[in-house]
């Protein structure tokens, strides 16, 4: 009787990890479900051991703090053309590079950004602003107090990172270009 009462609040926890679609913690899974954090916990392993077996395509992924049903890694890099966020597919050269060193360097100022362009990054940050993927976080403080920018969860989540130190790790030559130019 147990393992069957396990089951449903395993099948409510994915299909409330289903509807949801966006990355959802446990102490929110528990208000929803009405389950405890034990049971929800439980049922979150059900479904990790679930998702391992090789005759499935998903993963439970955390993404910002969240959990979210995911296509599996392996299957996701056939399928990101046909079935990617359009904020990451419509995304210019110009606009990742501005993205890219924001995510390496944050909190970064428009200047810093800037120097390591070599080029104005006004409008680009203002892109990214939009497409929810950059956000102000604060001001720096040094004279003129200059707004800083870092990444937001939906930057986690269209790049499937748990954490900004999920990044891919920079070569030596490409962290010193972030570096050197940043403290100008």
């Amino acid at each position: 009787m147990k393992d069957l009462e396990l089951a449903k609040e395993t099948a409510l926890i994915e299909t409330i990890l289903f509807l949801e679609g966006d990355p959802i913690d446990e102490t929110k899974l528990c208000r929803i479900s009405g389950l405890s954090r034990d049971i929800v916990g439980k049922a979150l392993l059900n479904l990790e051991s679930r998702y391992e077996e090789a005759d499935s395509g998903l993963e439970l992924s955390r993404i910002g703090g969240g959990l979210i049903i995911s296509p599996k890694k392996l299957y996701w890099e056939n399928l990101k053309d046909r079935y990617g966020k359009k904020s990451e597919s419509h995304l210019s050269r110009s606009a990742m590079e501005t993205l890219s060193i924001i995510a390496y360097s944050q909190p970064v100022t428009r200047s810093e950004v800037e120097a390591i362009r070599g080029v104005q990054a006004d409008a680009m940050i203002r892109l990214l602003i939009e497409k929810n993927l950059v956000r102000e976080m604060g001001k720096k403080d040094i004279p003129g107090k200059p707004a800083q920018f870092g990444t937001t969860k939906e930057f986690l989540k269209i790049f499937r990172l748990a954490s900004i130190a999920d990044l891919p790790k920079l070569d030596e030559s490409e962290a010193e270009r972030f570096e050197l130019e940043k403290e100008h």
